[in-house]
């Protein structure tokens, strides 16, 4: 018996309609044989319970996300979509080193939780964090051979004020390997035309180009980069520039609504991303709270520092130590691959 993934929520009494279903579909008789002690077969509540802990591997669970909402041929539109790259790389010869993947995520400055310790029959629980709405952007690239490019981070606002401070923990070792940290211009934090110009001319093109020399390749040499089919991304503005300015750059867009199926980024490197920013995250608020213990605070004292500027800063180290943990060939491959 087989069930989708994303499937509406399942009891004892679900799962044994389901395999009682199931088996008469197939005219079994283990309905009608009798046992050696003459009694016929029932699926009873305590069987269930161990069909499905033994043979299922299941156990109850809280629903984490809802379920996906794939199109009907999201098979045969995945097909097409592999055999698409297949024939560019086919065609261009383009090595295993010239494929990327990019793939933009949103961070919460403050990495709240939505549960807590409190009183029994409270009605009213709250949590630090669990409402913040301050965020920023931040770009994700995987190359099909292993390495993880710089990230960028894009904030909100009109200047550099909007942005960490060259003070900020791991600021100097981030600049060092060519992180970008940009302001949008905007409202918003989302990514821009002009911010995708910037990643693609200060961090993607200048890969290519790199590994371009150290296989011995001509400049003329076709890449792939894979992103997802955004607005900004499929706008004629974007395609017409990267045509112009890099022109070796092949554009392959991941179809539309099957990101969770076919982008490396998304499928397998973005949650280990995010992992690692809330245990960082968490790292600073003991932190924090220690050290005002060892000062002597009280306890009903202690606070939490929810500056901006402060949370700003604090992220600069949560993107280093991400980068540090997945900037290996052997974990992208395993993870996105």
């Amino acid at each position: 018996m087989q069930l989708r993934e994303a499937h509406l929520p399942l009891t004892i009494t679900t799962i044994r309609g389901l395999l009682i279903a199931h088996l008469q579909h197939f005219s079994l008789d283990i309905f009608t044989t009798p046992s050696r002690d003459g009694t016929l077969f029932r699926c009873s509540e305590v069987f269930m319970r161990k069909f499905i802990k033994r043979s299922l591997n299941w156990s109850i669970r809280s629903s984490t996300r809802a379920g996906c909402k794939f199109p009907p041929n999201s098979d045969d539109i995945l097909r097409k979509a592999a055999l698409r790259i297949a024939y560019l790389v086919k065609h261009h010869d383009i090595p295993s080193a010239l494929i990327a993947n990019s793939d933009q995520t949103q961070v919460v400055l403050a990495q709240g939780a939505d549960v807590t310790y409190a009183p029994v029959n409270s009605k009213q629980v709250a949590t630090i964090g669990s409402e913040e709405k301050h965020a920023f952007t931040v770009l994700v690239t995987v190359t099909n051979d292993g390495p993880l490019l710089p990230l960028q981070s894009i904030h909100k606002g009109q200047t550099a004020a909007s942005l960490p401070g060259r003070e900020a923990k791991s600021m100097a070792e981030a600049l060092k390997v060519g992180f970008l940290f940009e302001s949008s211009k905007t409202t918003t934090y989302w990514s821009t035309q002009e911010m995708m110009q910037n990643f693609v001319n200060t961090i993607l093109a200048p890969h290519f180009k790199k590994i371009k020399a150290d296989l011995g390749l001509p400049p003329e040499q076709s890449s792939l980069w894979l992103i997802d089919c955004w607005s900004v991304h499929r706008s004629k503005e974007f395609l017409t520039w990267i045509g112009h300015s890099h022109d070796t750059i092949i554009v392959v867009f991941v179809p539309a609504g099957l990101t969770g199926l076919f982008q490396p980024s998304d499928v397998g490197i973005q949650r280990l991303f995010k992992h690692s920013l809330k245990l960082s995250a968490h790292d600073d608020i003991v932190q924090e709270v220690l050290t005002q213990l060892k000062a002597g605070v009280k306890v009903s004292d202690v606070t939490i520092d929810s500056a901006l500027k402060v949370l700003r800063n604090r992220t600069v180290h949560w993107l280093w130590v991400a980068f540090q943990a997945l900037n290996k060939p052997e974990v992208v491959k395993k993870v996105c691959y």
